[in-house]
């Protein structure tokens, strides 16, 4: 009975968060990236906060290495992108010796939704990227919050 009472939790929760997006007309798949997040970080709020910053972080990088490749391409041609792409990700080799923004893979996250969303390149565009994040992480942390009541409630 709990595994059903999980099923209907995971669905109701899924399709929540997919009519949210849509009527918002959020890209589903940014928030399911925070979802995930969620669950691959370590299921807590400090844990998803950190991943969080990581993952805006990425996206951050993501401007940057756009804007210096165009910088860099004025004067290096067709190779400033890929300088530029070396330079940026090779700094996460030393940023990640910082205990608090060491988790590689949420900087590749906001990397890929960066590069998958190809927002402009203004500041309101890439902090409109944070809200599906920020609702991808409330989502799962409710869904995730749900589940854990059924399942440790006494057997039926």
């Amino acid at each position: 009975m709990k595994t059903f009472q999980t099923a209907i939790i995971f669905g109701l929760f899924g399709a929540a968060a997919v009519s949210i997006s849509f009527a918002a007309q959020w890209p589903t798949w940014v928030m399911f990236i925070a979802w995930v997040s969620y669950y691959i970080f370590g299921k807590n709020i400090k844990n998803s906060a950190f991943a969080f910053i990581q993952i805006i972080l990425g996206i951050l990088m993501g401007a940057m290495i756009q804007l210096t490749g165009i910088f860099l391409g004025s004067y290096l041609g067709a190779i400033g992108l890929p300088v530029s792409i070396f330079i940026f990700i090779g700094s996460l080799a030393y940023i990640s010796k910082i205990k608090s923004l060491s988790t590689i893979p949420a900087w590749f996250l906001g990397l890929i939704v960066f590069f998958g969303i190809h927002p402009k390149l203004e500041p309101l565009s890439l902090l409109e990227l944070g809200v599906p994040l920020i609702f991808g992480f409330i989502f799962a942390f409710l869904n995730d919050t749900a589940v854990h009541k059924i399942q440790s409630a006494p057997g039926h």
